[in-house]
């Protein structure tokens, strides 16, 4: 199964929709896993044209977004994969927000899978979050970390960035970012 993984799309307030360059990132995607700071549902429907979405909030939920069918944290079951979706991953023992590389910093002799348990409220082993508009594909502790970026706003200016592409096999799970500057206007 192929799954695109979009995050921080900021609709409309970087454009009144994803970047036209997503289509054809996502072309012969199965599902779109978007891991918050949507802001509206016609972003959602957008997305719907390409391939059912799952969503969920941004993590200041409340304050700004819209888009009624989205939740804080959810665990998408796919492929026999358990894949955590949230906004803003929050680690206890980090004490800021997960960047390329962070996760190294983890401290040892603690589990970082009984983390993500006592988040997602089951076990996963795939863990796909937004927040910082960086890209990032990690793995640690037995479990794949995707952060697609953000399609349309790169180190906080409005701009074409970056969405990811999980595949999913009964031998595993593999992720890698796409930029979109790879695909014509």
């Amino acid at each position: 199964m192929r799954i695109g993984l979009i995050s921080d799309t900021h609709v409309p307030s970087y454009g009144k929709e994803p970047p036209p360059q997503v289509v054809d990132a996502f072309a012969n995607v199965d599902l779109i896993l978007h891991a918050g700071d949507i802001y509206i549902q016609s972003c959602i429907e957008w997305l719907e044209r390409i391939a059912p979405v799952q969503a969920v909030t941004s993590w200041f939920a409340g304050s700004g977004e819209g888009a009624p069918r989205t939740g804080p944290a959810v665990v998408v079951e796919v492929e026999g994969h358990s894949i955590g979706l949230v906004h803003k991953l929050e680690l206890l023992p980090l004490a800021d927000e997960v960047f390329p590389g962070s996760l190294a910093g983890y401290p040892p002799g603690r589990s970082l899978t009984e983390e993500l348990e006592d988040i997602f409220g089951k076990p996963v082993d795939v863990v796909v979050f937004g927040y910082t508009h960086e890209a990032m594909v990690e793995t640690h502790q037995g479990v794949l970390f995707v952060n697609p970026g953000s399609a349309n706003m790169v180190k906080q200016s409005v701009r074409l960035g970056t969405v990811a592409m999980l595949d999913l096999t009964s031998e595993g799970a593999a992720a890698r970012t796409i930029e979109l500057t790879s695909f014509g206007e």
